[in-house]
C-alpha cells in the first residue's frame, strides 16, 4: 500500500495528535461494528493506521492496516470479525516508524492466552524496559530487540505482558505498568477479559462507559457517544480496570498524580468532549474570552481559522463586543491524501485547505483566532493571503501561549530548533508573520479556563516544566536538567 502523503503542503504540518484508543465487552453485540464508529469518532487523534482486535472467546483475529477507519475497514471485513469483546486503535507515530509493523494493535501470545494492545501517548523509559524485557528473557522464543518486528514502544509493552504473564494477564499486567514511566492510556485483553489502565498522572484521557450489557472504554467521551453508551466516569490514573463475565472490577497499581495535558483543551481534543467534567468547547469559548481581556483591539470582525479555531474567535467577539464572521472556508476532505501533489499545487499552499471568501473581508479590520503557532508558516501564508484578498487589517489572536518546548508524552511538535516562538520577542514574531499584532494568551489565562488547578495539569510544552523526567539524552540535548514542575 502507498504510504500517505502529508496534507500540509505549506510546509507546516503543526502538532500532530496523541492516538486513539478504544475497547468494548458486550456479549451479544456486534462489537467490531461498535469499534469501528468509536474510532471514526477518534479518528482526529490519529490518521495513519487504524486496527482492531476482536475475541469470540477462543481466538483473537487482528485486523490492522496504513490509512484512514474508513479505508481500512469495510463492511465485509467487519462482518468477519465476530465476537464478544474488541480493542480498537487508530494511530499518529511519536515512537516508532510509520510502518504497517507498527500499526495497533499489537498481537503476541503465551502458551495459555493471547494479548491485543493499543496505547495512547509515550514512554519515556523504553531503554530501561528493553533491559528489563532482556534480562527477563529466560525462553528462546521471547522476543528479543533484534527479533522485534515493530520498533515502537507498545510492541516493547506488550512483550513485556508476554514474559511475566504466567500467572495470568491481570497479574502481568500489576507488574509491568508500575514500572512504566511516561504516558500511556492502555487498551488491552486476552480471549475473555477487556482491561484498560491510565498512567499515574493521567497525561491524556481516558473514559468508561456503560452500554445496555456492557462496557466501553474510549480515550474521549465522543466515542461513547456515537455507539451510545453512557459517560459512568474517567478511568482514574494509577488505575487498572478489568471487564469480564464477572463484572467490572478495578485495582490502583499506582498512586494518582494529575498531570493532565493541557493542550488537549487547546487542540487535541473534539470540542463536544467532556474533560475533568466540562465541554471542551465551553473550555475553548472560556479561552476565547479571557484573549479578548487580555489582548484587546480596534477592529471591524472577528473571524476563526476553521475549525479548530472557532470556539475562541465565539468567545472572543462575545467579550469583546466584535461581530464573529466567517471569512474563511475549511475544505473539509483534504485529510491525508495518497497522491503526492504537483508543484503548481503546492505552490497554492494553504489554500488546498483555507479559502477566504473575499466579499465578507474585503476593507474589514480583522481578529484571526487560531489555536497555536507552531513554526509560524501556516500563519504567515494565511495572513498573505487575507491580505491579498483585501483585509485591511490583520491582528492574530492566538488561544495558547507560545510554545515553546517538544513533547515528550504523545504529542508530536517540531523539534526546539524548528519552533518559531524561542529566541523571538512577541513583535519579532508578528513582524515575521507580517501581521498587524500579535497576541498569545497567557499560560495563566489559559489554566484559569481550563477551570483545572495548574498543579494538576502538565503545562511543559509551555513552561519547560515536565511533571516526568525527559530522556537524558534528550535533556542534554535541549540544555534542560530534567525540569520537573
Amino acid at each position: 500500500m502507498l504510504s500517505p502523503v502529508d496534507d500540509s503542503y505549506c510546509d507546516d504540518p503543526g502538532p500532530r495528535d496523541a492516538c486513539g484508543v478504544f475497547g468494548v465487552w458486550a456479549p451479544g453485540e456486534e462489537v467490531a461494528k461498535l469499534t469501528y464508529f468509536g474510532l471514526y469518532a477518534l479518528q482526529h487523534r490519529g490518521q495513519e493506521s487504524a486496527g482492531m482486535a476482536v475475541s469470540n472467546g477462543e481466538r483473537i483475529m487482528v485486523f490492522k492496516d496504513m490509512g484512514l477507519v474508513s479505508q481500512v475497514f469495510n463492511e465485509s471485513t467487519l462482518n468477519s470479525l465476530s465476537g464478544h469483546l474488541a480493542v480498537g486503535h487508530c494511530r499518529y507515530s511519536t515512537t516508532g516508524a510509520s510502518t504497517w509493523s507498527n500499526a495497533q494493535p499489537t498481537f503476541r501470545g503465551t502458551p495459555d492466552y493471547g494479548i491485543a494492545l493499543a496505547h495512547n501517548g509515550n514512554l519515556t523509559n523504553t531503554d530501561e524496559l528493553q533491559e528489563w524485557l532482556e534480562t527477563s528473557a529466560e525462553a528462546p522464543e521471547v522476543p528479543r530487540k533484534d527479533k522485534m518486528d515493530s520498533t515502537s514502544d507498545t510492541a516493547l509493552v506488550t512483550a513485556l505482558l508476554t514474559v511475566h504473564g504466567g500467572n495470568g494477564l491481570r497479574e502481568a499486567a500489576l507488574e509491568v505498568l508500575p514500572r512504566l514511566r511516561g504516558a500511556f492510556c492502555l487498551v488491552f485483553s486476552n480471549e475473555h477479559t477487556l482491561f484498560a489502565a491510565r498512567d499515574p498522572q493521567g497525561i491524556h484521557p481516558l473514559v468508561l462507559g456503560r452500554l445496555a450489557n456492557g462496557w466501553v472504554v474510549a480515550s474521549e467521551t465522543a466515542a461513547l457517544d456515537i455507539i451510545g453508551a453512557s459517560l459512568i466516569r474517567e478511568v482514574e490514573p494509577g488505575e487498572l480496570v478489568s471487564v469480564d463475565a464477572s463484572g467490572l472490577s478495578s485495582v490502583r497499581f499506582a498512586e494518582a498524580d494529575p498531570k493532565g495535558c493541557l493542550f488537549e483543551y487547546v487542540y487535541l481534543a473534539r470540542p463536544d468532549t467532556l474533560i475533568s467534567g466540562r465541554r471542551v468547547h465551553a473550555v475553548r469559548v472560556e479561552i476565547g474570552r479571557t484573549l479578548a481581556l487580555e489582548y484587546p483591539v480596534d477592529a471591524d470582525m472577528v473571524i476563526p481559522t476553521p475549525e479548530s479555531g472557532t470556539p475562541s474567535a465565539i468567545g472572543y467577539a462575545e467579550a469583546s463586543g466584535i461581530p464573529f464572521g466567517l471569512g474563511l472556508v475549511k475544505n473539509s476532505y483534504v485529510g491525508r491524501t495518497f497522491i503526492q501533489p504537483s508543484q503548481t499545487i503546492r505552490q497554492l499552499g494553504i489554500r488546498l485547505k483555507l479559502n477566504p471568501i473575499r466579499d465578507v473581508i474585503e476593507g474589514k479590520r480583522l481578529v484571526v483566532v487560531d489555536d497555536s503557532i507552531v513554526r509560524g508558516n501556516t500563519q504567515r501564508a494565511l495572513v498573505k493571503m487575507l491580505r491579498e484578498a483585501g483585509a485591511a487589517e490583520v491582528h492574530v489572536r492566538i488561544a495558547s501561549p507560545p510554545v515553546q518546548w517538544p513533547c515528550f508524552y504523545g504529542i508530536d511538535f517540531a523539534t526546539r530548533a524548528e519552533l518559531i516562538a524561542p529566541g523571538l520577542s512577541i513583535d519579532e514574531i508578528c513582524r515575521s508573520l507580517g501581521a498587524d499584532s500579535l497576541g498569545y494568551i497567557s499560560i495563566e489565562g489559559l489554566t484559569a479556563s481550563t477551570g483545572v488547578s495548574g498543579k494538576k495539569l502538565c503545562r511543559a510544552c509551555f513552561d519547560g516544566h515536565y511533571p516526568m523526567p525527559v530522556p537524558a539524552d534528550r535533556a542534554q540535548e535541549m540544555g534542560l536538567e530534567n525540569n520537573l514542575g
